[in-house]
């Protein structure tokens, strides 16, 4: 069964990187937010990044993303999916980033992690002709990456 992406993009004209992932969580879908899962480190790495509180509420993450000139949306707009195992995603509907890149100047496109830019290169990358950037996954999934090589590699591109 097709599942459509629940989570509205976060962005303003100001907006100036833009970062995709590939799909929400099934707890980030429960929660209606990006990155909702607990383990999931995106909101540590940023706040890191930015020098500020990890946010816990939506509104508090929605405000420091803005903040900081950073949108976030995801690659997928509809898809099946089992559970949140990316390696199961099929049948893929790719969201329209130019919604985004005609209202901010984004100067930069950031996909977190491998499946995102895989999408992103076969739905996207054409349709806007804009390379990405693939920054490590911020997910618990991604083990081998420890909370501080991601911050640095993180760093260099949102700073």
């Amino acid at each position: 069964m097709k599942i459509e992406h629940p989570i509205a993009p976060i962005y303003d004209k100001n907006s100036k990187t833009l970062v995709l992932g590939s799909f929400p969580s099934v707890k980030s879908r429960n929660e209606g937010f990006f990155y909702g899962h607990t383990q999931n480190r995106f909101w540590r790495v940023i706040s890191t990044i930015f020098k500020a509180e990890i946010p816990t509420t939506i509104s508090e993450k929605s405000e420091l993303l803005l903040k900081n000139n950073v949108a976030v949306w995801d690659v997928i707009k509809s898809c099946e999916i089992v559970g949140t195992s990316d390696s199961t995603i099929k049948n893929v509907t790719a969201n329209d980033v130019s919604l985004i890149l005609n209202s901010a100047k984004i100067e930069k496109i950031i996909v977190n992690g491998k499946t995102a830019e895989k999408f992103y290169n076969k739905y996207i990358l054409n349709k806007i002709n804009r390379k990405a950037i693939c920054l490590p996954s911020t997910s618990p999934a991604n083990a081998t990456w420890t909370f501080e090589n991601l911050v640095e590699a993180w760093k260099i591109e949102l700073l």
